[in-house]
């Protein structure tokens, strides 16, 4: 299985020291050199980035058609921009990713999306965790993620939390 990231969900499970929920689910991900950078940034800010930076499971490609990746920034973030064009090339399986209007413009594209909470679900159903919950909270208190109230509410009832 091939799976691109973009920064949200690497960047805020690294935060909350959850970050080998992505590698036990897909086991590879690659990321862009943008998406590298943004999360390496987080260091500025006082993040450990050890189990970032120590991942053998993470790996950093270019996007060679620099002429999407010029298109996709003329609405996107640099990370956005380069992990939609990223997984396009690879022709990847999955895309992780979490902002509105990056999911939008990969599922215009024909990419299968998910995102922190779709990583979150997909580990409650493996028994990866045993409750979300608490790692929700972690999210929004120590990340700064934000969720809507009824989508909170909608994935603990998905997960039967």
């Amino acid at each position: 299985m091939i799976v691109v990231s973009d920064t949200s969900a690497i960047s805020n499970l690294l935060v909350v020291g959850q970050l080998e929920l992505i590698q036990r689910i897909y086991q590879q991900v690659v990321v862009p050199p943008a998406v590298d950078q943004e999360v390496r940034a987080l260091q500025n800010f006082g993040i450990d980035l050890t189990a970032y930076t120590s991942a053998t499971w993470l790996s950093v490609q270019v996007p060679t058609d620099s002429l999407l990746v010029k298109k996709l920034k003329e609405a996107l973030d640099d990370g956005e921009a380069e992990a939609i064009a990223l997984a396009l090339q690879l022709k990847a399986d999955r895309l992780l990713i979490d902002e509105r209007l990056g999911r939008l413009v990969a599922v215009q594209y024909g990419l299968n999306i998910t995102g922190i909470l779709g990583v979150l679900k997909t580990a409650k159903v493996l028994r990866l965790v045993s409750t979300i919950k608490p790692i929700l909270e972690a999210l929004v208190q120590q990340a700064g993620f934000w969720i809507d109230e009824s989508l909170y509410a909608q994935v603990l009832e998905d997960v039967g939390e």
